[in-house]
């Protein structure tokens, strides 16, 4: 088994010319070309995107942003947690554990994680211990977000669901 390691990509002309081979491969929805665009400060060590290195190809990379608990309607208590977005293994890159490398170092902050699964998805994130979120239509617009608690954390409104049903 290799040793992976997670780093925090700079944002940089190099950064950007390799984000634009995910986009190549046909997902588009998952391109964060314009993301990294909008917050183009030549290598900001706050970025936001994270990445796995083949060699010198970005072989794997995820986008992965703390939200203040004022925002927070997931938990149980409010608390600051992390949104996964846009996770991505390029096709020669998969099977080697880089997804599972990436979503096991969000993990590593012990904060809770909201993420929103592309389509086919949903097995990968069950096997990383995440949950279906109680789908709540104000707060969640038509998309189906999966969650993962920490110890010592419960999803916020499961505890009321519980007692209106018994």
């Amino acid at each position: 088994m290799e040793n992976i390691k997670v780093e925090r990509l700079l944002i940089n002309y190099k950064t950007l010319d390799m984000f634009k081979r995910f986009k190549a491969y046909g997902n588009q929805e998952l391109s964060m070309q314009e993301e990294l665009q909008n917050k183009f400060i030549e290598n900001n060590i706050e970025s936001p995107f994270y990445g796995i290195y083949y060699a010198n190809n970005l072989a794997a990379r995820m986008c992965l942003y703390e939200t203040d608990k004022q925002y927070d309607h997931y938990f149980e208590p409010p608390q600051d947690y992390l949104t996964l977005w846009k996770l991505e293994v390029l096709p020669d890159y998969r099977g080697r554990g880089y997804g599972k490398a990436l979503v096991e170092f969000a993990k590593s902050f012990h904060l809770p994680i909201k993420t929103n699964p592309l389509i086919n998805s949903q097995g990968f994130w069950e096997k990383m211990g995440f949950q279906k979120a109680h789908y709540d239509m104000h707060r969640d617009l038509g998309e189906n977000p999966l969650i993962w608690l920490p110890d010592g954390v419960k999803e916020k409104g499961k505890e009321r669901e519980i007692q209106i049903e018994n």
